[in-house]
């Protein structure tokens, strides 16, 4: 009866650890040696642990056990095994299995959208718009365009970043004839050149729609609307308040563990959820009549680099599609970069199937254009590479390797100036010609 209680327990302690996900960073290291069994020595376990290079696993001595999964395994869905040969067909496979991965809600049709302000500032026409999705508060938005245009336009999705900042949304990367927010100026300086990036793609000739994405700006988590046993003590802050604006940030950073929880009860995903809000955002855009039809580019940093990688690989109407500061493979964040991420990245199962770089896979052949920071923190540069390596590959067997590109540049976490040139001649390649 003892062992047969001891065999239970561990295997009740494996099935657990192997649902767990990224809260097996809660895990004790000590636990290898109960029951009585030989130690093994520290060193050996941490020489053990320790993946290419010396560096540890942010799971500990989990790491490579877990990383086993899936190590030295192209995914069973993926265009670069050589049963798939058929463009199409792989196509067709995986993108049914990553919608059931996702578990993408309905959002029902084409939302009301009400123009809430129609005004031109430095040289670009913009309206501010909202409409209301089946649940929540209502969506704010901002398009803009050149306040000179006379005829149709391409169009692009703007999606902005998560920035450890769900206060703002579509402020980050725009600017409108309001005074900006001194948060959004020194956001603005630090990842962006001190650019609003929606506003100078938009001066090059295109229709650009800027949306707060869930849970940001007008999407996001109120206070008053939660248990006050969970708000620690905080109310909604004053907008004029940036030290009331950074506690909710802090507050809405620890949030994020309820809603993703939360999500996986109600049988979806995080991602699933930015899918479906972004395709109804893409779904205005292209309605439009100063829009061309089939035209439609998608692009962003950072969480609006993750968004674009997800919204591409899902929805054939985007053309062109450039993730920026958002590229490397599911190893990397199991071993070292999960710590660094939001809840909203991950999607269970699916390293099985696809790796990371291969849901953007899903958009060949049409254009691509990923960019990377060369010392940006929430990537290791070896992973970023093998992303590169991949989709290089799914490309070149696609027949479409000129519509592929990747570039990496000097500096930290961004998308500066220099980048920004890049995208936007990559756009007028793909969108305008």
């Amino acid at each position: 009866m003892k062992n047969d209680r001891r065999k239970f327990i561990r295997q009740a302690g494996l099935a657990g650890l192997a649902g767990t996900g990224s809260s097996l960073c809660g895990l004790f290291p000590g636990a290898a040696a109960a029951e009585g069994r030989a130690s093994v020595p520290t060193e050996a376990l941490q020489a053990a642990a320790a993946p290419a290079g010396g560096e540890l696993s942010v799971i500990g001595l989990y790491g490579p056990w877990a990383a086993s999964f899936n190590d030295r395994k192209i995914p069973t869905l993926s265009f670069r095994r050589p049963e798939w040969s058929d463009l199409e067909a792989w196509r067709k496979s995986a993108s049914r299995r990553l919608a059931e991965r996702l578990a993408i809600p309905d959002l029902g049709g084409l939302p009301p959208v009400t123009v809430k302000r129609k005004f031109t500032h430095d040289g670009l026409y913009m309206e501010e718009l909202s409409w209301q999705l089946p649940y929540g508060r209502p969506t704010d938005a901002l398009l803009l365009k050149p306040a000179d245009a006379k005829a149709p336009l391409p169009g692009i999705l703007a999606l902005h970043d998560h920035g450890g900042n769900k206060f703002f949304g579509t402020g980050k990367i725009t600017r409108t004839d309001q005074a900006r927010h001194p948060m959004m100026v020194s956001h603005q300086d630090q990842y962006y050149g001190g650019r609003a990036w929606a506003n100078e793609i938009a001066r090059r000739g295109y229709v650009v729609l800027v949306s707060d994405a869930f849970p940001f700006a007008s999407r996001r988590v109120m206070l008053q609307d939660v248990p006050e046993r969970i708000r620690t003590g905080l109310s909604d802050p004053n907008p004029e308040d940036p030290k009331a604006i950074a506690s909710y940030n802090k507050w809405a950073a620890e949030h994020e563990t309820v809603m993703a929880k939360s999500l996986f009860c109600a049988g979806t995903t995080w991602p699933g959820v930015f899918v479906a809000e972004d395709r109804k955002a893409l779904d205005i855009l292209a309605a439009r009549q100063d829009v061309i039809p089939g035209r439609l580019g998608c692009a962003g940093l950072s969480g609006g680099g993750m968004r674009t990688v997800f919204l591409a690989g899902t929805d054939p109407r985007i053309r062109c599609a450039i993730p920026v500061g958002f590229m490397s493979t599911w190893k990397d964040f199991l071993l070292h970069k999960s710590f660094t991420h939001t809840w909203m990245t991950y999607v269970p199962l699916l390293p099985n199937e696809l790796d990371f770089p291969e849901i953007l896979g899903l958009h060949v052949p049409r254009a691509t254009l990923v960019l990377n920071d060369r010392e940006d923190a929430l990537y290791t540069m070896p992973e970023m590479t093998e992303a590169d390596r991949i989709l290089k590959e799914v490309y070149r067997k696609a027949g479409a390797a000129d519509r592929y590109r990747c570039s990496f540049y000097p500096g930290p976490h961004k998308f500066d100036a220099e980048m920004q040139k890049e995208a936007f001649d990559w756009f007028d390649r793909w969108l305008k010609s």
